[in-house]
């Protein structure tokens, strides 16, 4: 996978799209900023790094057709791949929370989002855009942050951590076509935050509830156990998981 470094761009998603230009057959590529003025995240968040201590990149990768269908299969690969890449660093009880949160226990250490690009034939490519918090050790207002060095007490070399893991996302990427779309599932509800525990969640309109964490379906909606016996499927505007 080819890299590139740039200093300051608005987002590495935005960026790295442009290298898109309707041709199936590119090599994947991945671009790292240093500094990011317009980061995004899920539901609209901004993402804020300091510069040159965390990683914020983005990959442009080639998808043969995949499915629409298959579009969590996709944001579930990812997460995985995240979580074995920073496991070979020995990051302690790592989960992912739910949709794309890395969590080493509580602690957010950085997160996903994933914008595909499709065509009638289904997604033909996928900007997948990770932050990760390396190096930082003050997260003014944000409790629930942390860093792998906060983590370990360790300082990590950037460029090593960002081939491991472009590299294990390459690899779980390249394996998504010939899987059975249970073993990822499979896989992915075994690594989630507070499965099968009773949780607090919050709706748009802040009401709050309990329930427990079951599962996902294949379309990554989260399958909740609301009362004894009775299950509820909620996506992602519909629902926040509280800490």
């Amino acid at each position: 996978m080819r890299i590139i470094k740039v200093d300051a761009i608005d987002s590495t998603n935005t960026f790295v799209r442009k290298f898109y230009e309707g041709n199936k057959g590119f090599e994947p590529v991945c671009v790292r900023a240093i500094t990011q003025t317009a980061g995004r995240g899920q539901r609209g968040a901004n993402w804020f790094s300091k510069a040159g201590k965390n990683l914020t990149f983005s990959i442009l990768y080639p998808q043969q057709k995949l499915n629409i269908s298959k579009h969590f299969l996709l944001s579930a690969s990812v997460s995985l791949a995240v979580l074995e890449a920073l496991e070979g660093l020995n990051i302690p009880d790592l989960k992912v929370k739910w949709p794309n949160d890395i969590l080493s226990a509580k602690l957010k250490l950085g997160g996903i989002l994933i914008e595909n690009i499709v065509k009638t034939e289904g997604i033909v490519a996928s900007v997948i855009g990770i932050g990760l918090n390396i190096n930082q050790v003050d997260f003014k207002d944000l409790p629930q942050a942390s860093s792998l060095k906060n983590i370990t007490g360790k300082n990590y070399d950037l460029d090593e951590i960002l081939y491991k893991v472009a590299l294990a996302v390459e690899e779980k990427l390249k394996e998504l076509p010939f899987l059975k779309n249970n073993s990822v599932l499979e896989e992915y509800v075994s690594r989630m935050f507070r499965l099968n525990q009773v949780s607090s969640f919050s709706t748009p309109d802040d009401e709050k509830f309990n329930g427990i964490i079951r599962g996902v379906t294949t379309e990554g909606k989260l399958n909740l156990e609301i009362e004894d016996g009775v299950f509820k499927t909620y996506d992602l505007k519909e629902i926040r998981l509280l800490y």
